[in-house]
């Protein structure tokens, strides 16, 4: 395939993917008084005992532009798969005053939120979603949003001292991180989002010193089963960038799966239209079940 096709298919699946009009949700809870800390709860569809949860975190290299809106499709059509479905907003990057483009994330105050959020979902799903079952959460992202649900994911071996550490593993089946930006060095090499793992950071003269305490791939092994859906053709987020996270994990002892999809780019996964999203409905299953 010639660069232009490539480029044009990839610009077809975004389109695909991203003119989805927003699906509303069953209900809305606050975790905290900033008005990005918000969860949109989806109940599950159809008959059936308590229905496993499924935590999302949306993508858009942690900037302001993107919010839950865009994966609320997503989030519906998990819904319509029978899971109780709790989709996350937490603050993100946006630009200098007075103008320019939003930066990725804010330091420290998107893991702040995730932090928090995680913190209280289980008893946020109790009350706002009778038929789910909290004692059965697996967390997924996509993007941006698979390196915060690896992050969330591996708060119990964050270095001594961190704000975000906590006792013990959290209470999850499991993680499915989709195009994950999950290993920051080979992201800064491959300059991700154009330059969107150290804008995270706080810039140059952090990046080094906060690497430790965000990235993934220095947070191994979690001990909570994992999976990587990758499209082959992503160009936002190469597969590289999954494949060296798959292979810190292994040196550190665990086994990681990776599900690579062939002829797929980045947003196919989240797109109910897309073969892709149904493989993805069935990894979130094989945990959740």
């Amino acid at each position: 395939m010639t660069d232009d096709a490539a480029a044009a298919r990839a610009a077809a699946e975004e389109k695909s993917a991203l003119s989805r009009p927003p699906a509303a949700p069953d209900a809305t809870a606050a975790y905290g008084d900033h008005p990005d800390q918000l969860i949109d709860f989806y109940a599950p569809r159809g008959a059936g005992g308590p229905a496993p949860v499924v935590a999302v975190l949306h993508g858009g290299a942690w900037r302001t532009p993107y919010d839950r809106r865009h994966i609320s499709p997503f989030a519906a059509f998990l819904a319509g798969r029978g899971f109780a479905v709790a989709s996350v907003e937490y603050r993100r990057g946006a630009g200098e005053p007075g103008g320019g483009d939003p930066v990725a994330g804010r330091w420290p105050d998107t893991f702040d939120d995730v932090a928090a959020a995680m913190d209280v979902l289980p008893g946020l799903v109790r009350e706002r979603v009778p038929r789910a079952d909290p004692r059965r959460i697996v967390l997924t992202g996509h993007s941006a949003g698979g390196h915060l649900a690896l992050w969330a994911a591996a708060r119990h071996v964050l270095p001594a001292g961190s704000a975000w550490r906590t006792d013990g593993p959290a209470p999850l089946r499991g993680v499915v991180a989709l195009a994950p930006i999950a290993d920051f060095e080979v992201a800064d090499k491959l300059d991700v989002c154009e330059g969107a793992v150290r804008q995270l950071l706080g810039g140059d003269e952090h990046f080094a010193g906060r690497r430790p305490h965000a990235d993934p791939g220095l947070l191994l092994p979690t001990g909570i089963a994992t999976t990587l859906v990758q499209g082959r053709t992503d160009t936002v987020v190469p597969q590289a960038v999954a494949e060296a996270y798959a292979r810190a994990a292994a040196e550190a002892g665990e086994v990681v799966g990776v599900t690579l999809l062939e002829d797929v780019g980045h947003f196919p996964l989240i797109d109910p239209g897309a073969d892709a999203c149904a493989v993805v409905a069935e990894e979130i299953a094989q945990l959740a079940w």
